[in-house]
């Protein structure tokens, strides 16, 4: 069975006309039915009951005055000598009006100053007070109050509908700012690890075609090392891009699980065969850490290792990375001289560092006082959420 759309709320205009009818009808029997008075109920009579009825049109634009006009109209009625009408009947409608407008203390007010001055008159004519407090009294204090009371109620429940509104469209408004916020730091991860990736392949890369391009026509050898090496660098680095792919297509997964520092093996390995000598004290198991960690120490030592054969002219590379239970302890030394500074550069030290500060960790980077340039980072097993 087919959901049926919701009905389409009637417009204000035609609520307020449909309940001025209602008033100007029930006034009009009441006026048809009344007893007493000094005089029979004529044409002006009913017209005043159609008034009450028309104001109804600008009860939610002037609440106040339709009721202060009602009011004053009660008062004008008696005063004429038409047979009684009551005191709530005709005012009912215009106290609900006040109420649903938030005035309240104007529509008790108006109900008061009615009722204070029919027991005036009636006091004045001679009737019981006994009679008149305890019994002609209470339908019309019963009528007043319910009609205040009714529409305070749907005062209060139109606020409570619209600060739940509020409350949702601000809810609304902060996921898509959370949604946003969290695209963009994926995208910040990406970026950091293309750059990881293929700044160290591309470096190994133009290392070794230099090699090539030097020993071509004199050492045969070595130019066939240099282009093997040249062709392992970019199986590793096509295969890092394809395994990016992949998890970029696959909802739910992040970048986060594609390397590991158990697999730097040949990361270390390109800079020896560029030459350097590589040294290491990796006393970390592999699977021992948690995946945005291990992933983040691995492109930590990528990027410093590369920058370490790109720019520093180093001789020597020392890695060494431990756990002391908090904390992941990593450092990478070398020999040669300053590599090139956040400022000045790409987004090779800069994208560490937020790597580092995105675990809750910290990382620095300078030249050593014993000569060299060394990348130390600490990083929490558990980083914040």
């Amino acid at each position: 069975m087919d959901d049926q759309p919701p009905a389409r709320p009637l417009p204000a205009w035609a609520v307020d006309a449909a309940l001025g009818v209602g008033v100007a009808v029930v006034v009009s029997v009441v006026i048809s039915a009344g007893q007493g008075g000094r005089q029979q109920p004529d044409a002006a009579a009913y017209l005043w009951a159609v008034g009450l009825g028309a104001l109804m049109l600008a009860r939610r634009r002037y609440p106040r005055a339709v009721l202060a006009v009602s009011v004053l109209g009660l008062f004008a009625y008696y005063a004429a000598g038409y047979p009684a009408v009551g005191l709530a009947v005709p005012v009912a409608a215009a106290l609900f009006s006040a109420a649903e407008a938030g005035r309240l203390a104007t529509a008790i007010g108006a109900s008061l100053l009615a009722l204070g001055t029919s027991l005036w008159f009636r006091l004045l004519e001679g009737q019981d007070v006994a009679f008149v407090l305890g019994y002609d009294l209470v339908p019309h204090v019963t009528l007043m109050a319910a009609a205040i009371a009714l529409g305070d109620t749907l005062r209060s429940r139109r606020a409570q509908h619209a600060q739940q509104r509020e409350l949702t469209r601000l809810q609304e408004r902060q996921y898509a700012q959370d949604a946003e916020r969290r695209v963009h730091a994926e995208r910040l991860a990406i970026a950091r690890d293309l750059h990881d990736s293929l700044g160290h392949a591309v470096s190994v890369i133009s290392l070794h075609a230099d090699v090539a391009r030097e020993a071509v026509g004199r050492d045969e050898g070595a130019v066939r090392e240099a282009l093997a090496l040249i062709r392992d660098a970019a199986g590793r680095t096509m295969r890092e891009l394809r395994a990016t792919v992949a998890v970029l297509r696959a909802p739910g997964e992040t970048t986060d699980r594609l390397v590991s520092l158990a697999g730097v093996e040949p990361v270390l390995r390109t800079a020896h065969d560029a030459g350097i000598r590589v040294t290491d004290e990796i006393a970390v198991a592999p699977g021992a850490l948690p995946a945005t960690v291990d992933a983040a120490a691995y492109r930590i030592v990528q990027e410093a290792v590369t920058n370490a054969v790109r720019h520093s002219g180093a001789s020597h590379v020392h890695v060494a990375a431990r756990t002391d239970g908090t904390a992941l302890a990593l450092s990478v030394t070398d020999d040669g001289g300053a590599v090139v500074s956040p400022g000045t550069g790409g987004h090779g030290i800069a994208g560490m560092t937020e790597r580092a500060r995105a675990l809750g960790g910290q990382l620095t980077a300078g030249t050593r006082e014993t000569g060299g340039f060394t990348v130390q980072a600490r990083l929490p097993l558990e980083p914040p959420p």
